[in-house]
């Protein structure tokens, strides 16, 4: 008791004396110095260096030495006795990004984590003396990567609740929380899921790539929210009943009652990435312009809030309902109490993409090398010493490009030297550069321990270059990429430097470009592979959809729209799982420039003889379909059949005019009315023939890609399904004849053709199709040449022979074996390799 009291008086004792201090250093200052007196007041507010070591160099410094000195260690001990956050423990779990935590209601303390690598992760704290977490279960059921998680409430049903997780495969599972297979799943979104948020009643509210948020209950969407321009990246639901939030790429954040948008906020300066309830009546936001607002549900923004130096990726608030947290770009989380970020942790990972706030007060961060850091205030919680220490050295060992971060524009040498480092930092989270030998260190300021920490070596400095620089836009850079979007449209440039982050370079061209961000991860891998893997610091996995990255000019024309598929990161060549195939969900062709395909039907309409010219009627109606196709979820109305019929008689023009139709046509399939319309019973047989007319192999290559960049896409629907199920003997003979013709687009076309009937036959018993699917691919295997159509048919054969022994011996006998040996050893692309070993060993 005497001890405590001792204590208090101690810490009473110090703070008045602090507080003296602090009033006799700014009279003093005043007082020696008061024609500098907007200096002075600068220093004491400890706002900025440069003008403090102005005023030390000036005379008035020798007056104050010794009370800086003494007023440095009071602020070193108040600094100690205030609670910051450090280290509780590192979990590395997961074997590629941390892409979503949520706080588990059950067990006690628990938290989940979802990631790239498909899986989500229960965790329990445990009673060890590391004051860790252990994996309660693993669950799977995603085929792409999961980018999301929430916790549905507990009910009657679930005591326990559930656990909501979204993917890239654009479906959310379900999971109770013991089980490692999801309880159900819901499908209806078109596009990556990136983001939840559950509500009372069981309530899920869902945002995606597709650029809607939907509502579940019960297994069922309710109602779809459609409004933004752009992808939903985050959605929450108000503690108020019926009130809901979306943030979107489209820079706003639009408020929603009853399934219609009451309200739309505006003022972040780029895409909205996260959402936080403050109360029934205010909310926080984050973007990737780096700030975060403070907004009333009635339109104002009360506050901004800025400290990050790049995208803002998370948000949480605290049960108090004003401090919170933030996670970004910066490679930091970062603790704001009223309304001042009070501390800065460093992460040894380039993007800190989510956290949460455990109910002890803890912290969860997760971060794209895997690991799940959770941060205590708590001493009893705190990691040990050497724990510690091995965190501050891998901090150490990062590196860190100022084109990213907060360190301006550098000179090294103007830079001091390590003797800089003897003064102490004004404000948590300070950055200051040294120079050591040649080399940059980057430290940074730590309050609670009230010295300088090293958090890298800073490389790709303004005043550095590379031998050879390429010139663009009247910069340097180290890669400027063609890359072309649509076959006929212009060429992007996406300029690259070793020392950024592709992912970020990749971000920064989709958003560029006006592209869709399904696109990020096919890009980052292109830069990737492109540069071989020169990246500065850690790797960040190369995860990605694997019908994608081509080389040198990548075309995105022919990528799958799904955005499902694998990775093919070197850790999955360790992995035993196989993630390549089968392959069940359909392959697109979706990417195209409405306004170029119109312009061509124009001009080609306008040359043409007068009795095969199309009225303007008719170049309206199809103008119209094409924006409605190109568009969904847009205030377009839906196709009607005038618009259809139109189509269905421009697709008759001479062979010569006739493929901007084509390309119309290929993108209208996929809309559920025009596929079905087409697809029917009897149109669809004659839609089938016009397009077989149009692969003869002495056929134009334009139509005949055309064609079957069609084909492929009448597997986006039921009814185009079932036809092309029905004619399949007929449709893939005539496309295996085109394996003989020289073009690489139209190899790609016919492998994914194969490809879509692969997946539809998976775990059907039609041995007589599957039949059919490995002869055509094993046909057209012998002729061609490009990587990416190569992948494809191997993908095609292993999703026809998985899981399926009559299958495999049918591959067997047909040597199947012996024809893709070849294949196993390619390195470049790496996926056709990979690929080619899991078939053989299907075939083992």
């Amino acid at each position: 008791m005497n001890n405590q009291k001792h204590n208090i008086n101690s810490h009473i004792f110090t703070c008045v004396l602090l507080k003296y201090f602090t009033n006799v250093v700014w009279s003093v200052y005043v007082q020696i110095s008061r024609p500098r007196r907007s200096v002075v007041r600068t220093v004491t507010r400890g706002r900025d260096v440069a003008d403090a070591h102005a005023l030390k160099r000036s005379g008035t410094a020798k007056y104050l030495t010794r009370i800086g000195s003494t007023f440095t260690e009071l602020s070193g001990c108040l600094g100690t006795m205030a609670n910051s956050y450090k280290l509780r423990c590192s979990i590395p779990g997961h074997e590629m990004d941390v892409r979503g935590l949520a706080t588990a209601v059950f067990p006690e303390g628990a938290f989940v984590s979802v990631s790239r690598d498909r899986t989500g992760r229960v965790w329990v704290p445990n009673s060890s003396p590391d004051k860790g977490f252990t994996e309660m279960h693993c669950m799977s059921g995603h085929s792409n990567f999961v980018s999301c998680v929430c916790i549905i409430q507990p009910n009657e049903t679930y005591p326990r609740g559930l656990i909501a997780t979204g993917g890239n495969d654009n479906n959310i599972c379900i999971f109770t929380m013991d089980q490692p297979q999801p309880l159900f799943t819901l499908k209806g979104h078109n596009n990556t899921v990136c983001t939840l948020s559950s509500g009372k009643f069981g309530t899920l509210l869902s945002g995606s790539w597709d650029t809607t948020a939907r509502v579940w209950l019960n297994e069922k969407c309710m109602m779809t929210l459609q409004g933004h321009s752009a992808a939903v990246w985050a959605v929450i639901i108000l503690p108020e009943q019926g009130l809901m939030l979306s943030g979107s790429a489209d820079k706003t954040i639009k408020l929603w009652k009853a399934g219609r948008c009451e309200k739309t906020f505006t003022g972040h300066e780029d895409c909205v990435r996260g959402l936080a309830v403050i109360s029934n009546t205010e909310f926080l936001s984050c973007s990737n312009d780096s700030s975060i607002r403070r907004w009333l549900v009635t339109g104002e923004c009360v506050q901004v809030y800025y400290s990050h130096t790049n995208y803002i990726y998370s948000i949480d608030v605290f049960p108090n309902g004003q401090d919170f947290i933030s996670t970004g770009e910066d490679r930091t989380v970062r603790i704001w109490r009223n309304g001042e970020c009070v501390q800065t942790i460093r992460l040894p990972a380039q993007s800190v993409w989510c956290c949460c706030i455990l109910p002890n007060g803890d912290i969860a961060v997760g971060a794209s090398d895997g690991i799940i850091r959770v941060f205590s205030e708590a001493h009893d919680r705190i990691a040990s010493a050497e724990d510690l220490q091995t965190f501050e050295d891998e901090l150490a060992k990062a590196t860190i490009d100022p084109k990213t971060g907060d360190l301006g524009d550098i000179k090294t040498e103007d830079l001091p030297g390590r003797e800089h480092l003897s003064e102490p930092g004004n404000r948590d989270g300070q950055t200051r550069l040294i120079k050591e030998g040649q080399n940059v260190e980057a430290y940074q300021w730590s309050v609670g321990d009230a010295r300088w920490v090293k958090i890298g070596d800073v490389v790709g400095g303004s005043n550095q270059q590379t031998s050879k620089c390429v010139m663009y836009e009247g910069k340097e850079y180290d890669y400027v990429f063609t890359i072309d979007v649509n076959e006929g449209g212009p060429s992007m440039k996406l300029p690259y430097n070793i020392s950024e982050d592709p992912w970020l370079t990749a971000h920064n061209f989709l958003q560029k470009n006006d592209l869709s961000p399904m696109f990020l991860d096919q890009v980052a891998n292109f830069i990737i592979e492109n540069t071989k893997g020169h990246v500065v610091g850690p790797a960040q996995p190369t995860g990605g959809d694997p019908f994608t990255g081509q080389k040198n000019n990548a075309s995105f024309t022919s990528f799958s729209s799904t955005g499902s598929g694998a990775y093919s990161s070197a850790d999955l060549r360790q992995r035993a799982t196989n993630s390549y195939f089968p392959k069940t969900d359909g392959v697109m062709f979706e990417q195209a420039n409405a306004s170029q395909i119109i312009a061509k039907l124009k001009e080609l309409n306008a040359a043409a003889p007068q009795e095969q010219k199309l009225s303007e009627d008719v170049l309206e109606s199809l103008s119209r379909l094409l924006s409605t196709v190109c568009a969904p979820g847009a205030t377009e109305p839906p196709p009607n059949i005038q618009q259809i019929n139109s189509l269905w008689k421009a697709s008759h023009l001479p062979e010569d005019i006739v493929f901007p139709v084509l390309d119309i046509m290929r993108l209208a399939v996929r809309h559920p009315q025009v596929n079905e319309t087409l697809c029917g019973e009897a149109e669809g047989v004659q839609l089938c023939n016009h397009l077989l007319s149009l692969m003869r192999p002495e056929g134009r290559a334009a139509n005949q890609m055309l064609a079957l960049r069609t084909l492929c896409n009448c597997f986006s629907g039921r009814q185009g399904r079932s036809l092309l199920l029905a004619q399949r003997e007929t449709v893939l003979s005539r496309a295996a004849d085109l394996a003989a013709v020289c073009n690489k687009n139209i190899h790609i076309a016919l492998a994914t053709l194969v490809l879509n009937y692969a997946g539809c036959l998976h775990g059907q018993p039609d041995l007589e199709a599957k039949a059919q699917c490995l002869s055509v691919a094993s046909r057209a295997l012998e002729t061609v040449q490009d990587k990416e159509a190569v992948f494809r048919l191997l993908v095609a054969l292993g999703t026809t022979v998985a899981s399926d022994q009559t299958a495999q011996d049918l591959a067997r006998s047909l040597g199947v074996n012996s024809q893709i040996l070849k294949y196993s050893t390619v390195s470049d692309p790496s996926k056709v390799g990979e690929c080619c070993q899991l078939v053989l060993k299907q075939l083992q």
